[in-house]
Order: structure tokens, then sequence, then C-alpha cells
């Protein structure tokens, strides 16, 4: 039978990436095995929900481009919940518990170690549990832990194997908060087992969890899952990663508005925690299809591995550089655009290829490629427009030559080439003494593309443009001194 695996976010933040990295593994184990990938949105808790968070979480994953087969909304389930929770009540499995504030008993510390269970609420008679409710009175319904079986409750996880824990360990948990409202633990499984999902892959902070769900899907008569707990994702100090101590860098959308192919981003993090066992690191998505297992999930946390003066790990900014070489040009081009506001398609087209080695991230193209873009360079030194092992004189030489030589040339590659070099013979000097004073002139400073290319690109009228304000400032400059 086809497995049927769920990703259910709660709508409280923005999509973190370990969130993201749990619905990849799900993602990828429903289509390995020719699966069904469920996305659920569990939005009961109503007082912390938002829409800012639910448009978070659409937007992360349709950016991550992997898609989903069926789409449920947990509020839209609530009549479902509670029937379940009746059912549970009804085999005499749970009881209602009058204790005032009694909902947030399970977090309560007491001498005696956590709270477990309130003795005489547990006790309480079926007819006075039932005359109070009658009257009104609000409570709690909890389940009912068999903590007189000395049976433990037991699951096999398919990360970290055989998993055991007593019943007198367990607290009696809600299930029914007291405004009827269900709790994570019951809607949870409760939408598990209507939507009949066949495996739960999640965050191993989820493990002790499972205990108590295990306890429901016993108790409803459904099949138990495969459970498969999934490492965490931590901070080179070790810390659980939180944006109220990292920031930005555990959103998916930072990674997007970075300049991070979508693609990238998701062998990036198959990675942490991962690994297909052959050394591979890059991989295409049918690689990862076809590779990804649980027996290739690591039990070790992952680390992901920044710092204060670069958000981003050194892995991800490498796989996202080898994806960009790999591009299509006119992809390259499209994809660039919107990093570069008011930059022109056709002329992307032209750049996109002197660039493509040169950039890590799509943004990086606002700092290698912003001069073809403009009609006016930004100042810069004009100390930078001085050759190196030459002085003033030499590089006024150089720019008042390159005027007349481009003056006269087809701007094409080869013809630039020779006419330039030419030009460098002429004046008795180096190239590289020739070409720097140019490149500095019409890209604003040293460190920029190809010259040549870039002065086709750039065009006649612009080059010699910039070549002559850099000729005016630097004989400004030089008569100043």
């Amino acid at each position: 039978m086809a497995p049927r695996v769920r990703f259910a976010p709660s709508p409280t933040g923005f999509l973190h990436i370990g969130s993201a990295r749990t619905f990849i593994f799900n993602w990828l184990y429903a289509r390995r095995n020719q699966g069904t990938m469920v996305l659920r949105i569990d939005d009961t808790d109503f007082d912390r929900n938002t829409q800012a968070s639910v448009d978070s979480i659409f937007e992360g994953l349709a950016w991550l481009d992997l898609g989903w087969d069926e789409l449920y909304r947990q509020s839209d389930r609530l009549e479902l919940h509670r029937q379940v929770a009746w059912k549970i009540f009804e085999k005499g499995l749970a009881y209602r518990d009058f204790t005032p504030a009694s909902g947030e008993a399970e977090q309560r510390e007491y001498s005696a170690g956590p709270w477990l269970f309130d003795p005489v609420m547990r006790e309480l008679p079926a007819a006075e549990s039932q005359r109070r409710a009658g009257a009104g009175e609000p409570f709690v319904l909890r389940f009912r832990v068999p903590r007189e079986r000395s049976q433990a409750v037991e699951f096999r996880d398919a990360v970290y194997g055989e998993q055991s824990k007593l019943p007198a360990d367990i607290e009696d948990f809600a299930l029914l908060r007291s405004n009827g409202m269900p709790t994570y633990h019951l809607a949870s499984c409760a939408d598990d087992i209507d939507l009949n999902i066949s495996h739960i892959i999640r965050g191993q902070d989820h493990l002790t969890n499972t205990f108590k769900h295990v306890l429901i899907f016993q108790a409803a008569g459904a099949a138990l899952p495969v459970f498969a707990h999934l490492p965490l994702l931590i901070a080179p100090d070790g810390s659980k990663l939180s944006k109220r101590k990292h920031g930005p860098v555990v959103s998916v959308t930072t990674y997007r508005d970075a300049g991070f192919l979508s693609h990238a981003f998701v062998n990036f993090l198959c990675l942490l925690g991962w690994s297909p066992k052959d050394n591979r690191e890059q991989m295409s998505r049918q690689e990862l299809v076809d590779a990804f297992s649980f027996e290739g999930i690591n039990h070790s946390n992952a680390v992901v591995n920044f710092t204060d003066a670069d958000p981003f790990d050194p892995k991800a900014v490498w796989l996202n550089a080898e994806l960009i070489r790999g591009l299509p040009v006119e992809e390259l081009a499209e994809r660039l655009l919107p990093f570069l506001p008011g930059a022109e398609l056709n002329k992307m087209r032209k750049v996109a290829p002197l660039i493509q080695e040169r950039i890590k991230l799509l943004s990086d193209v606002a700092t290698a490629a912003d001069f073809f873009f403009v009609d006016e360079l930004p100042p810069y030194d004009s100390a930078e427009l001085i050759p190196q092992k030459g002085d003033r004189s030499m590089a006024l030489a150089v720019l008042e030559k390159a005027q007349q030589v481009l003056a006269n040339v087809e701007f094409k590659h080869d013809a630039l080439d020779q006419a330039l070099r030419a030009a460098a013979l002429e004046l008795k000097i180096k190239p590289g003494q020739m070409f720097q004073p140019i490149r500095v002139a019409v890209c604003g400073r040293k460190n920029a593309p190809p010259l040549f290319e870039t002065l086709e690109v750039l065009g006649p009228e612009t080059s010699l443009q910039r070549i002559g304000a850099a000729h005016e400032q630097l004989r400004a400059a030089f008569t100043a001194v």
C-alpha cells in the first residue's frame, strides 16, 4: 500500500528551516514510494495563529517548489476532533477534570516531581461527573493513562529504534480544553487517523509526545502509523535554532530573499541530518528522491554553521554557487532581474554570462553588475585609475589613448583586444597597465568582469563617456596636487 505522509505546521510564526526540512523529508519519502503528500495546517491555537504566519508558510513552501497532493486546515475539522474525544470518554478511557485552571496543570512542578494527575478528579464517580457537567461547571477532558498496568507504552521509531516508557511516568494529558477546543495531541491524532496517515515523519523534539499519541491511537481503535523522528537543527554553539536568539537566519524566506536558488536550499537542507552514504553532496531533485531512506538519517543533531558576520552556512553558499554556474544563461538572466530593480532583460542576458562564475548568490548581481545598468557611476577614488607600478601620468596617457582607439574600433571582443594591446605597445607599457585604468573608468572598480566583454556590453557611447569622465577626474586631481 502506498504511504500517506503529512506535514502539519502551526501558523504561529514564519516557516522555520527545520520545518522546511521536515516537509522536504516527507515529500522525498512520498515521491520515492509513489505515496501521497498531505499538507495540513494545524491552526487550532486561535490565540497564537496569525495570517502573516499562514502566508509565510505558503510563501516558503511555494518557493521550495515541491508541492503537495492534498491540503487541509485543522480548524475545519473541530467536530471530528470532539467526536474522537468523546468516543474515548465513552470507553472509560478519559474523564472530566473540574479542577480550576486544570488546563495548565501539566506545566506545574510539585515538590514530588512533575504533575501527573489529580486523584480526586480521576476517581470522581460517573454520576457526580455528569451532574457537575450538566450544571454547566467547566472542565477539561483528560486521558486516563493506564498507570495501574506494568506494561510499557512502546513503539519502534524508524530512525531511533525501539522506544519505551512506563505509563506511571506519563501525565493524564488533556484531550479537550475547558472551552471545548481540542488540544494538539488530540487534534493531531484524530486527523492522522481520519486522513489515513501511514507514516509520521517529524522532528525529534516530538518523540516524547509520541507515547501519548500511541495511547490515543490505541484508545481510538486505530492502527499505529510508522513513526520516524528527525535529528534537530542546532546552532554552532549547540543551542536550538530560534528566531529570538538567532534572528532571520532560521527563516526560509531569508534564504529566498538573499538569492538562493530553491533547489540549492533543498539540497543543503537534505544534507543536514541525512546522507546518501556515498559522499555525494550536489544532487538533483530526482537523485534525492532515488536515494532517500530512513536508514540514511543520522541520530545526532545537525549543525547549521553560521556566524554573526556571515548568516549563511558555507556549504549552502557553495551549493548555490555550483547550481548558478550550471544554469542556462536565459534562466539565470530571468532569475537575476528581481535583484536589480530597473534592469532590462535583454541587457541582463548579455551580462549574465559575464558574472555567472563570479557570483554565489543571485543578490550578488547588485554588486557584481550594477555598473551595467546605471547612467552615471557612483563616486570612486581616482587613485584606483593608476595602474600597478605606474603613476598618474601613465594613467592619463592610457585614458587619452583609449579614447582615441575606442572611437575608431568595432566593439567586439577580438577587435577590442587587438586594438588595446596595440595601444599598450605604442605607449611602451604592459597590457595590464593599459587595461586597469580603462576597467576602473568604465566599471568604477578594479574587481570587475573581463574587460573586452564588458566594453562590448556597455557599447561605445557609454564606454567613451565614462573614460572621458575618468580622464577629467584624474586630471583635476593631478592639477590639484
